[in-house]
């Protein structure tokens, strides 16, 4: 979100689209932050990664 300033269910979206292509997304580190309702507070996140494909060979 950050990097693009999209909204977040834009960015989940586009990931889940990038899957269904068959592109690798890893999840680099998910940090959850808990309020007081143990519900999911403002501040947490994941850190995904787009695996790049190597380039074919031509020949």
């Amino acid at each position: 979100m950050d990097a693009t300033g999209w909204q977040q269910h834009t960015v989940r979206g586009f990931l889940a689209g990038l899957k269904r292509k068959g592109v690798t997304v890893e999840v680099l580190d998910r940090v959850r932050q808990v309020g007081p309702s143990k519900q999911g507070a403002k501040g947490s996140y994941s850190i995904y990664r787009i695996a790049i494909a190597a380039p074919a060979e031509a020949g």
